[in-house]
């Protein structure tokens, strides 16, 4: 099951993906108006459909406003008369696109294939917000940018974010990430706090956060 988000200003077309997907077992929110969709919960979605002729904000526009702000599949539901300008549009961030009209078997199975990727995907990676990373490659992106880590570093970070909202000692992230022979001591750990959060800042992103008197925990 998969929670999906479609946005179309045609009410019928909305009403007729909810149920052919609903049929699957997704969990469809229908949104006809793109001005009211909920920028905050958007991660909360593992597909997003988006139409390209609304009123108030295209779905150029709306790709483009949201691509940043999630990791999962973007399509878009087009007329074949805007075939060409497709093109374009997936340079803004869309992964495929599905041309109206379109049968229930096509629209079905686009929607599977696509989320047997993404579930391949996440299997080797791990996405929270505007942070992925990618631990088969020691890779932390922000906004699809890798920040240039150490490996220290970046280890430190991908210990925090999988147990994240937990505090951690200094003396523990030592012995976690560095290991119980290391001859590093905590004021270490301190220093390469240090150094990412610089290293982040120019994302104006601070996901690690100080507790004070005890350590360091990862915070969405």
């Amino acid at each position: 099951m998969a929670k999906i988000l479609a946005v179309d200003d045609d009410v019928a077309i909305l009403d007729m993906i909810g149920n052919i997907l609903s049929k699957d077992g997704h969990m469809v929110t229908k949104v006809s108006n793109p001005l009211e969709i909920n920028t905050e919960k958007l991660n909360l979605y593992d597909l997003i459909l988006l139409d390209i002729m609304m009123p108030g904000c295209d779905g150029f526009a709306l790709c483009s406003k949201i691509r940043g702000l999630v990791d999962c599949p973007i399509l878009f539901l087009s007329a074949k008369t805007e075939e060409n300008s497709l093109v374009n549009g997936l340079t803004l961030g869309a992964d495929d696109y599905i041309c109206k009209p379109f049968g229930v078997m096509e629209l079905r199975a686009r929607i599977a294939a696509h989320l047997r990727r993404e579930h391949r995907e996440h299997s080797v990676r791990m996405v929270l917000g505007r942070i992925c990373f990618q631990p088969s490659l020691k890779q932390m992106m922000v906004d699809n940018q890798e920040v240039s880590f150490t490996k220290a570093e970046y280890e430190i970070c991908e210990f925090l974010a999988k147990n994240r909202r937990q505090v951690f000692s200094k003396e523990q992230i030592l012995e976690q990430v560095l290991g119980f022979d290391s001859e590093s001591n905590e004021s270490t750990i301190t220093t390469h706090i240090k150094n990412i959060r610089t290293k982040l800042s120019k994302y104006d992103c601070m996901p690690i956060k100080t507790v004070w008197g005890i350590g360091y925990k990862w915070e969405e």
